[in-house]
């Protein structure tokens, strides 16, 4: 029900914007985060936005160089990301849930598939 894509290979200070469409959900009632996890770490949370498309939410390490946003007449959620860095390179995976709380720890109610971002030096 969430399909993330967008991802790919890109060199360091590049740019890439992934998107994530949802079906069979009344997207627009729910908080939507970006997690990613690299090889050998755990899942972690990069960004999150509330159903309005207010009070984007960043993990530290992409504060400035990342942004969240979300259009619910088209059930996607957007991530800006430049000045990518080598240490972006991870899966990034979007979720979804009706709680700010739940996506933010990691238990969000819906998942997409996770699409690969590679950053190069």
């Amino acid at each position: 029900q969430l399909q993330a894509y967008g991802g790919g290979l890109v060199q360091a200070g590049g740019s890439l914007r992934l998107s994530c469409a949802a079906s069979g959900l009344t997207f627009s009632v729910y908080y939507m985060g970006w997690f990613r996890q690299a090889p050998g770490k755990e899942r972690e949370f990069v960004a999150g936005v509330t159903w309005r498309g207010g009070s984007p939410t960043y993990a530290d390490s992409v504060k400035g160089r990342f942004t969240i946003s979300r259009d619910n007449a088209k059930n996607t959620v957007y991530l800006q990301m430049d000045s990518l860095k080598p240490e972006d390179t991870a899966v990034y995976y979007c979720a979804a849930d009706r709680s700010r709380g739940h996506v933010k720890l990691g238990f969000a109610d819906y998942w997409g598939q996770g699409t690969q971002v590679t950053v190069s030096s």
